[in-house]
């Protein structure tokens, strides 16, 4: 296997890797997209955000940088990965802070359990990049729970009234359709866990083999990163779904107008 210092493509190899890029803009023309921009655009941000991310990185995960800074990182990312779903989803109400309480109650959890019983250590080097993955792919469950959410007790807000005529709670009332939005989020998660290492190799694993980590090692720990991720996912889900539905539902247990949202 290849050393972990000859794995790194240089910016050679970076350089051929827009011949990609150009391919997806050629298509974009051929089929009258018009996403070339979006794409050179896209690319663009992407490189300057991931320079600017690992030059201070090198700062963070230093054997000799304190480790308070890595969590530091970690508040930094709840935050901004909740302006994320409000920016994703501005018409849901309340969302910028129960996205909030919801990422940093699961990355509390999942980084308790990471780093409390010793399944990897607490070095920055760990610390930032596990949380990462957490957080990040969070992000899009918390967007589809929430519109999913509002855009169900919208559609069927006769039946929901009908059951809240009937006496029922608004906890009651809302449980079957809460039910059927929470599942939606949470597919997307479970079918990618089904399908790892049979249909598509993860990005942890990956890199590790590339660097040249032992496969099976590298199997290891990819397998931890998904059981993580799948437990932060659901977590966000059912806090999301809680505090959401809570906030849909006066205190005399009558629904709030409700705009229908995109699925």
């Amino acid at each position: 296997m290849r050393p972990m210092d000859e794995a790194a493509i240089g910016w050679g190899g970076l350089s051929l890797s827009l011949i990609l890029v150009a391919v997806a803009v050629g298509l974009s023309m051929w089929q009258g997209l018009r996403l070339e921009r979006e794409i050179l655009w896209a690319c663009g941000r992407a490189i300057t955000q991931l320079l600017a991310v690992g030059y201070l990185l090198v700062l963070v995960v230093d054997e000799d940088a304190p480790v308070v800074w890595a969590w530091l990182w970690v508040v930094a990312m709840v935050i901004f990965a909740a302006v994320t779903v409000r920016r994703r989803a501005s018409e849901i109400p309340d969302i910028l802070r129960l996205s909030a309480l919801a990422l940093a109650a699961s990355a509390a959890i999942s980084l308790l359990v990471v780093f409390g019983l010793g399944v990897y250590p607490n070095v920055g080097r760990a610390v930032v990049p596990i949380a990462g993955m957490m957080i990040g792919n969070s992000i899009g469950s918390v967007v589809v729970a929430a519109r999913r959410i509002v855009g169900e007790l919208a559609d069927r807000r006769p039946e929901v009234e009908a059951r809240l005529a009937l006496g029922q709670p608004w906890q009651q009332a809302s449980k079957p359709f809460v039910r059927s939005a929470l599942r939606t989020a949470l597919t997307s998660q479970l079918e990618s866990t089904k399908a790892v290492g049979l249909v598509f190799l993860p990005g942890a694993m990956t890199g590790l083999i590339l660097a040249g980590v032992d496969p099976v090692d590298a199997v290891l720990v990819q397998a931890a990163i998904m059981y993580l991720i799948l437990g932060c996912v659901a977590t966000n889900v059912v806090v999301i779904g809680l505090g959401l539905t809570r906030q849909l539902f006066t205190p005399d247990h009558r629904l709030v107008r409700l705009a229908r949202t995109a699925a």
